[in-house]
C-alpha cells in the first residue's frame, strides 16, 4: 500500500515520530510518514499505544485517560518521551512530551527541544482528534461521558477551555465543602461569584462547539453517513441560552445563592455545567441516536468525529491529526469504502488501525501500510512518494 504521487495538496503533519519507554516501545523512529498511515497487527502488539503516544501532544490525559506512571515501559528507567517532526510553514518544527526518569511526575512539553513557555504556545502547533472502540457506547452511556466527548471538542478549538473546566470544578469543590462546613457566608458568596463567572464561560463554549459543529453538518453531510444533530439539555444551557454573559453569571450566581440549602443536602451543586448532558439525534430518521442500532450509532460517531476534525482545521487553521482505532471493524464494505473516501478527502493526517490488513485494502495507493508486532513497526511495502 503506498500513499499518493501528488502531494501537493498534503496538510502539516506528522513526518517523523519517535517513542523513548514508552508503554511496549523500548525506542521507534518511524520516518517519512505521509498523510494516512495505516497500522495492522494482532490484538495487544502495541497498536494502540501509538495512537495514544500521538494523543499525549495535545492538553488532557490522551486517548484512554490513563495515568502518567502507566506510560512508561515497564522495566524501563520510569520516564517516557513523544516526540514528532512536523511539517512547518518555512521547514520543520519538533514536538515532544513526556516525563524525565527520576524527575517530578509531570508532563512535560517542548519545542524545538526548548521547554514549552505555556500549553497554550505548545498547542498553536498541532491539534489532536481521535475517536476509539471505548466511545462507542457514547450515546447510551452515562451523562459524564458525553460531557467528556464535549469538553474535547471544546478544547480543539480553544485550548484554554481545560483550564476553565478544571477551575470550575475545584470552585464547586470548594463550595460544597463551605455548605458542609456551614462557612460565612462572605465566604460562599466569594466562591460563587467565581463559580458562577467560570460555570457561564464552560457552558457559552460547550454551546459555541456544538452550534459550529451543528452548522458545519448541515451545510456539508458526510457522504455514506447519518447525520447527527446536537443539543444540550441542562438548567445551565437553558439559562445563558441568547443572554449576555454578564446577565448569565447575575442570575447564576443567585440560584447558587438560592439553592444553598438544598445543595448542602445533596453534597454537591445541583445546577451546574457537570450536570448538563449532550444529546444526539439521527437527522435524517429523527430518532434520538440512544434508540438508534449499534450500526446507525458508530455511523453517527464517524460523522461526528469527521465533522470535528473539519471544524479544528476551519477555526485554528491547523490540518490535525485524526487518529481513528479500529475503525473498520463494524463496517461492510460499501461504508469502508465510503469512509476511506471521505478520508483521502479530508484535510487531516490520518492514522488507522485494524487487527486485519485486508481491512485496508481499498486504501492500496492513499495510505502507508505498517505492520505491527510486540516493540516493533515495519513497513507492508515501500512508499512511493515523498514525505510530508
Amino acid at each position: 500500500m503506498t500513499a499518493p504521487q501528488d502531494d501537493s495538496q498534503t496538510p502539516a503533519g506528522v513526518r517523523r515520530l519517535t517513542l523513548a519507554d514508552f508503554r511496549s516501545y523500548a525506542a521507534l523512529d518511524l520516518d517519512g510518514l505521509g498523510r494516512m498511515v495505516a497500522l495492522s497487527g494482532d490484538n495487544g502488539a502495541g497498536k494502540t499505544n501509538v495512537l495514544e503516544a500521538l494523543s499525549l501532544l495535545t492538553p488532557g490525559r490522551g486517548l484512554r485517560r490513563a495515568e502518567l506512571h502507566d506510560f512508561a515501559r515497564r522495566g524501563g528507567a520510569g520516564g517516557f518521551a513523544v516526540s514528532v517532526e512536523v511539517a512547518a510553514r518555512g521547514g520543520a518544527l519538533q514536538l515532544g512530551a513526556g516525563v524525565e526518569p527520576g524527575g517530578p511526575a509531570a508532563r512535560k512539553f517542548r519545542i524545538d527541544r526548548e521547554p514549552a513557555p505555556s500549553i497554550r504556545a505548545f498547542s498553536g502547533h498541532l491539534r489532536v482528534v481521535w475517536l476509539t472502540p471505548a466511545q462507542d457506547g457514547l450515546f447510551i452511556g452515562p451523562p459524564a461521558e458525553r460531557r467528556r466527548f464535549l469538553d474535547r471538542l471544546a478544547l480543539s478549538l480553544d485550548v484554554d477551555h481545560g483550564a476553565r473546566v478544571s477551575a470550575l470544578e475545584r470552585a464547586l469543590r470548594s463550595r460544597n465543602r463551605l455548605l458542609e462546613e456551614r462557612s460565612d457566608r462572605a465566604w460562599l458568596d466569594a466562591v460563587e461569584r467565581e463559580a458562577a463567572e467560570l460555570a457561564v464561560a464552560v457552558a457559552a463554549a460547550r454551546a459555541e462547539a456544538t452550534a459550529r459543529l451543528n452548522a458545519l453538518l448541515e451545510q456539508t453531510p458526510q457522504a455514506g453517513f447519518p447525520t447527527p444533530g446536537l443539543r444540550l439539555e441542562g438548567e445551565l444551557d437553558r439559562l445563558i441560552e441568547g443572554r449576555p454573559a454578564i446577565a448569565a453569571e447575575d442570575d447564576y450566581r443567585r440560584l447558587l445563592r438560592d439553592n444553598r440549602a438544598r445543595d448542602a443536602a445533596a453534597g454537591r451543586t445541583l445546577a451546574s455545567p457537570q450536570s448538563s448532558d449532550l444529546l444526539v439525534a439521527y437527522v435524517e430518521r429523527g430518532v434520538e441516536a440512544a434508540h438508534c442500532s449499534t450500526g446507525e450509532q458508530k455511523g453517527l460517531l464517524v460523522s461526528l468525529i469527521l465533522a470535528q476534525a473539519r471544524l479544528v482545521r476551519a477555526v485554528s487553521g491547523l490540518a490535525p491529526l485524526l487518529l481513528l482505532d479500529e475503525i473498520a471493524a463494524h463496517f461492510d464494505p460499501s461504508r469502508r469504502a465510503a469512509l476511506y473516501d471521505l478520508l483521502a478527502r479530508l484535510d487531516a493526517q490520518v492514522w488507522l488501525t485494524g487487527a486485519d490488513p485486508a481491512a485496508f485494502a481499498a486504501l492500496e495507493g492513499r495510505a502507508q501500510a505498517f505492520k505491527v508486532t510486540p516493540g516493533r513497526i515495519e513497513p507492508l511495502a515501500t512508499p512511493a512518494h515523498a514525505p510530508i
